[in-house]
């Protein structure tokens, strides 16, 4: 069964909505059905596509590049239009890098997206001191209503 959380976010007076889910391909559309539960609560319908997209692509990237059983999913409302999706993984060694991807390669394209479809991403290592236990990849969007 997964743990899911429901926080307030003090600056925004919603809550917030976090689950750790197994991290497999199947990963990205319990995300994205987590994100159409956290935007409808908000009365924010209108940004479940960009939150959708968003979330999608950086669970691909754990599912592709981190290790560990699972991930945890994180979808806060930093303000009345602004919407943060995150992803935490267990793998501080692999950090998410913008590329561009060659014409013939089929994948490599997902930071480009977040890059586009974002206002703001990165990472942040997980843990203190010299050994992180983990990062959490994040992107913040603004909502227009």
């Amino acid at each position: 069964m997964p743990d899911m959380t429901t926080t307030p976010d003090d600056e925004a007076e919603c809550p917030g909505y976090s689950e750790t889910m197994t991290r497999t391909p199947d990963t990205a559309l319990k995300a994205r059905r987590l994100a159409r539960k956290a935007l409808c609560a908000w009365d924010m319908d209108d940004a479940w596509d960009g939150a959708a997209l968003l979330l999608t692509e950086l669970v691909a990237n754990a599912v592709r590049h981190a290790s560990g059983e699972r991930v945890r999913i994180i979808i806060n409302r930093r303000d009345k239009d602004r919407v943060y999706v995150a992803v935490v993984d267990r793998d501080p060694r692999h950090l998410p890098e913008l590329r561009e991807a060659g014409a013939e390669e089929p994948g490599g394209r997902g930071l480009a997206l977040v890059e586009e479809m974002a206002d703001r991403w990165g990472y942040d290592l997980m843990g203190s001191g010299l050994r992180p236990w983990g990062k959490r990849v994040w992107a913040e969007m603004k909502v227009t209503r």
